[in-house]
């Protein structure tokens, strides 16, 4: 395999899940992800599903939580799931605070010193990452689909919403949709992006949805009883943003549901099935 170590492999619904490290040349440094290969993938290649997991996560909690094995392989879909960000980079302060540096890369390209020397994390995802499955896993790189969980889910709309043509379907969980306007978003914007709001742009779902609608109908699901729902994920701001250009949008509120994984596992299976529809639609 190109470049790559497997850490551990694990038999899983007559599918294998790996967790693989590599070292990157987008963000300098060791870098982890995990890849589950559905059944089907060993008589041919299969569409690939990324999943970008929220703040604190690291490339095992969604293959150890969501349950998504058991749908991807009924569906035949690989499961990409890198970690959330560059770690041990010597950068210091980096593993000071639980939401900015170690575990909170929230999918941008710092420009920002010290941080950008090592947190690339959107063009990781976007370009690093795709090659890498590309070389080495049995993979139809024109059928790629993203999604993710809150912070994560931030990654998954700004990385389809930016690059329409290498993601043909984009799906979310609790997702951050106008990080200009949260806390977390402030916060992690000024220390990678700085002070320049308009570089902030670039990574606000709500603001890109307004300059060039996505393609397809986009899934979100949503806990009411998510403690950050009012402060932090404003999915009020995107519905609007959506109204404004068309976008065609489907946002379920799930009453009693929070912000973690037993509301992920819930409704995973609808997400799989999703995405397994659009990429088996897309040319």
């Amino acid at each position: 395999m190109t470049n790559l170590t497997l850490t551990s492999e694990y038999k899983s619904f007559g599918g294998k899940l790996g967790f693989y490290s590599h070292a990157s040349s987008t963000c300098n440094v060791e870098m982890r992800f995990a890849v589950y290969q559905p059944p089907q993938a060993l008589q041919k290649p299969v569409p690939v599903l990324y999943f970008l997991s929220g703040l604190t996560s690291t490339e095992e909690n969604f293959m150890m939580k969501a349950g998504a094995q058991r749908y991807a392989a009924e569906y035949g879909l690989m499961l990409v799931a890198p970690d959330t960000s560059p770690r041990n980079t010597g950068i210091p302060g980096e593993d000071d605070d639980w939401d900015f540096g170690t575990g909170a890369g929230f999918y941008v390209d710092a420009t920002e010193e010290p941080w950008h020397q090592h947190y690339q994390m959107y063009s990781y995802v976007v370009q690093e990452l795709p090659a890498l499955i590309a070389a080495n896993f049995p993979a139809q790189i024109d059928k790629q689909g993203i999604f993710g969980h809150s912070m994560g889910g931030h990654g998954a709309l700004v990385c389809a919403l930016r690059n329409p043509q290498l993601y043909k379907s984009v799906s979310a969980f609790a997702p951050i949709v106008a990080p200009m306007r949260s806390p977390w978003g402030q916060k992690v914007f000024s220390g990678y992006l700085g002070s320049n709001q308009e570089s902030w742009r670039l990574y606000d779902a709500s603001e890109l949805v307004k300059q060039a609608k996505y393609h397809s109908p986009i899934l979100i699901d949503q806990g009411t009883a998510d403690k950050y729902l009012t402060d932090q994920l404003l999915p009020e701001v995107f519905v609007q943003a959506c109204a404004e250009v068309n976008q065609p949008l489907t946002l379920r509120y799930q009453e009693g549901y929070d912000h973690g994984y037993y509301f992920i596992a819930s409704f995973i299976e609808d997400h799989i099935r999703y995405h397994a529809i659009a990429l088996e639609k897309s040319q």
